[in-house]
């Protein structure tokens, strides 16, 4: 096949006006960020707020909005729409101008405060890794703001919103301290004064995760709650559009908010709680997020899958229909039975029945969100069930099992509200698929369980009330479901001929240089800005083939969307070199007083809004246009892999990255990436990178921890969603976190690379290290990385190569292993959007 590479030109343009395709794309970004947003409370109907009304704003998101994490989820945007200004665009008088002029004082004297703090630990000449260790584990706080004044004599405002805002980011997990998971003094003596001055207010929740509520009890007048999570650069407007009605609120939440942080069962021992952050016990077992609160029976403020709308739906018409001895239809009808046009999310729970193995009370297997509908109009919507996914693992006989029984079928518009509709009988047990046992445990490990017999007691519960209430039980026989049983081949077998024919003709030296990126691009360091083709691109890989045809691929960071440089110079035809520094916060810690020589290049990207946000639209249609916006801009830039999306299990509110992952459900993880993947490729050449795989979900020690997980629990829940969106989607690459797993790093770890990713799942793209994985010490080496099947280590060092010219002289690395991850590299590059279609 004859492949044809692109000539690479200088990404962005040289013109500074907002350009065509950046207008088009914030419009989407508007949508998906109103989609998302979570209506938790509306007493009296108090929203949506009359357009042109006068409203006092506060809070530390009122003017400086926070549209995402901090570090590689961060994007260089053009500009980003505050809450404020989105009021304001939208004809809100908003009357507490003075008040939020003062805060952005109070803001930028806070800012300049944090960065000369971070300048002093760090001093002049420090390298990019210190540099990047310093400010991420410094985390800026936002300051309160000046006290409420009461609103002078004959002020008629009713109404007052308050902003209450959080920042996190890589590096760092959050605490249950004041100032961050509880309000601090001054936020509550703020939202106190808000309420004691107005008579109806409005808390909206600007973090990318959850906080306290407790003050909602307290606060009686607290008559509307929103979720707004981060929501990038056209937050505000978005924010607007809910707030006015012009949208109505249809988003769910992905999350359990639970009433106090101490319910979350693994709050006392989760990362720095306990005072160990070397080791992260896993100890809850299977049961995360709403699996633990919903089948412990504990009650939560605000349950998964939860959000109200300004109209009313009525969900009826339940319908169960086998379409395979494996999969079932389940229909249902949805009815706008309220006053306007909105959105409603259908979801699907299954219960399962005991007998060998516990389960969870109830988990999600299907859900689908319905088209706009006007007051009366119904819809039918149609959803799959696969008996895939009501499978369990049975550590024992290393399968998956379908064990005997009643599988109950409840619909609702969140968990709470799910109603038994019908159910399926098996006859008999099926192992539906047969493993091998990995990730064997290296310490105990003692899970909470469930009272013995409490899954086979709820199960006959519900075939009960299904026989009572003559609903529909499709009888299954067992006989009629297929036992797979996995081939297990060795990763030197896992290539694509070609690739390896192409492979074949090149220097061990050329494969040592293709194995681990291109150091000799990295600027000043090379963390996350190591790709100097596209400048601010987290980096490339070698270019050593070139002469044979093989592309150097670009690839770039941001789950919130593309992580570029937002300009660079080209001076005499070359990049002029940016610190790494540039890149952060907007250029916060960069001083661009000086005059750069050359023309500059322009390189703003659309900022969309985080992960959790999106998760929250239930709306895999809608997050297939966003992915697909985003492919357009890898194409604009010359990108070829966006390392996203994230997609670790949100296992506790205080992980420092939950903003860039989806949920605390693998079904919805799993689902979400696989859309947002469906997206981004159907550009051409363009791919994403489902990370981090896995079990990242604390920032403390990110590089260090070791995630201790049974078996179980880490196929069901934390390895189910990349599972999903491999089988689904199949990703061009996957990015392996920095913690161990069971005591083997996860970029050295055969088991998650080659045993479970490529065997069991069938994926056939590249995967790659996180950043700087290899530079932590000899327990993680680029060798381990290729014995394991991780083909590609990031952004690549100069001792990485020197580890793999050691090992393959002293035999502890194959040569035939090498060639493989290459070939696997090669066959990704291949594909690329570096060459013409």
């Amino acid at each position: 096949m004859t492949r044809i590479l692109k000539e690479r030109k200088f990404s962005g343009t040289t013109d500074p006006k907002v350009q065509p395709w950046e207008l088009e794309h914030r419009k989407v970004a508007r949508r998906a960020a109103a989609e998302g947003i979570v209506l938790l409370k509306n007493e009296d109907h108090i929203l949506p707020l009359k357009a042109g009304s006068k409203v006092a704003l506060y809070g530390a998101g009122a003017g400086r909005t926070i549209k995402g994490g901090t570090g590689s989820g961060d994007v260089n945007e053009r500009e980003r729409v505050s809450v404020f200004q989105g009021m304001k665009n939208a004809g809100f008088q908003v009357t507490t101008e003075a008040w939020i002029e003062s805060y952005d004082q109070i803001y930028e004297n806070a800012r300049q405060e944090w960065k000369r703090s971070i300048l002093s630990k760090t001093g002049e000449g420090a390298d990019t890794m210190d540099f990047f260790t310093v400010y991420s584990t410094t985390p800026f706080k936002m300051p309160a703001g000046d006290p409420i004044q009461k609103p002078a004599e004959g002020e008629d405002t009713e109404n007052a919103i308050y902003v209450l805002s959080r920042i996190a980011g890589e590096g760092s997990d959050r605490t249950a301290d004041k100032g961050d998971y509880d309000l601090s003094e001054e936020e509550h003596q703020m939202l106190a004064d808000i309420c004691a001055y107005y008579k109806n207010v409005v808390v909206v929740i600007n973090a990318g995760a959850q906080v306290d509520l407790s003050f909602m009890d307290e606060f009686r007048n607290i008559r509307a709650l929103l979720v707004i999570v981060q929501p990038g650069m056209e937050g505000g407007n978005a924010f607007a559009d809910i707030l006015s009605g012009k949208v109505n609120p249809s988003g769910k939440l992905a999350d359990t908010w639970a009433y106090k942080y101490e319910d979350y069962p693994s709050s006392e021992k989760f990362s720095h709680n306990n005072g160990n952050v070397e080791t992260e016990l896993y100890d809850e077992g299977i049961y995360v997020g709403y699996r633990y609160f919903d089948t412990f029976e504990v009650p939560v403020r605000y349950g998964f899958g939860y959000g109200l709308s300004y109209t009313d739906f009525e969900i009826t018409g339940c319908a169960l229909k086998a379409v395979s001895a494996e999969k079932i239809r389940v229909t249902a009808t949805v009815r706008n039975t309220g006053n306007v046009s909105g959105k409603e999310v259908v979801q699907v729970y299954a219960s399962l029945p005991g007998g060998i193995l516990e389960k969870e009370a109830h988990r999600l297997a299907a859900y689908a969100k319905t088209n706009e509908l006007k007051p009366g109009e119904a819809q039918e919507v149609t959803m799959e069930v696969k008996m895939d996914g009501l499978t369990s693992y049975d550590e024992k006989r290393a399968a998956w099992i379908l064990e005997s029984g009643f599988y109950g079928i409840w619909v609702g518009n969140s968990l709470a509200s799910a109603k038994l509709c019908g159910g399926i009988k098996l006859d008999q047990e099926v192992i539906r698929r047969q493993v091998r046992n990995l990730f064997p445990l290296k310490q105990e490990l003692e899970e909470i369980s469930q009272e013995a017999s409490k899954t086979a007691k709820r199960a006959a519960a519900a075939a009960q009330q299904a026989k009572e209430e003559e609903l529909t039980v499709l009888n299954i026989r067992g006989a009629d479901i297929a036992t797979e049983t996995v081939e297990y081949k060795k990763n030197a077998d896992l290539y694509e001929k070609e690739a390896m024919d192409f492979v074949n003709t090149l220097s061990e030296e050329n494969l040592i240089d293709l194995a681990a990126g291109d150091p000799g691009k990295a600027q000043g360091g090379n963390l996350g800005a190591a790709g100097i083709s596209v400048p601010g691109s987290a980096g490339e890989t070698h270019r050593c083939a070139v002469d044979k045809g093989l592309a150097s691929i670009v690839l770039a960071d941001g789950p919130a969307g593309l992580r570029l440089m937002k300009y660079y110079h080209v001076n005499d035809g070359s990049i002029v070199s940016m610190p790494f520094e540039f890149s952060l916060e907007g250029g916060l810690f960069y001083d661009d007083s000086r005059e750069l020589p050359g023309e500059r290049y322009y390189q703003y990207c659309t900022a969309i809004p985080v992960g959790t946000l999106l998760a929250q639209t239930w709306n895999r249609e809608l997050i297939r246009e966003v992915g697909a916006m985003i492919g357009t801009e890898m194409e604009h830039f010359g990108v070829t892999l966006w390392l996203a999306p994230g997609m670790n299990i949100h296992r506790n509110p205080l992980c420092g990255r939950n903003f860039e992952y989806y949920s605390e459900d693998p079904y919805v993880s799993g689902t979400i990436a696989a859309a947002m993947t469906e997206g981004v490729q159907s550009n051409y050449g363009c791919g994403t990178t489902i990370k981090h795989f896995a079990c990242n979900n604390q920032e403390d020690n990110r590089m260090g921890s070791d995630s201790v997980v049974s078996e179980r629990a880490l196929r069901e829940v934390y390895l189910k969603g990349f599972e999903i969106a491999v089988k689904e989607a199949q990703p061009m690459s996957i990015m392996t976190s920095y913690n161990l797993i069971n005591g083997i790093h996860a970029a050295n770890n055969y088991d998650l690379c080659t045993e479970s990713a490529r065997n069991e799942w069938g994926f056939k793209g590249a995967i790659m290290t996180d950043w700087t994985t290899t530079e932590q010490g000899d327990s993680c080496t680029a060798s381990g990385c290729m014995r394991a099947g991780n083909d590609l280590v990031m952004p690549g060092c100069f001792g990485d190569h020197d580890n793999l010219r050691k090992e393959l002289k002293e035999g502890t690395l194959k040569i035939e292993d090498l060639r493989a991850c290459i070939a696997r590299l090669v066959s990704v590059i291949w594909k690329s959007n570096q060459y013409l279609q």
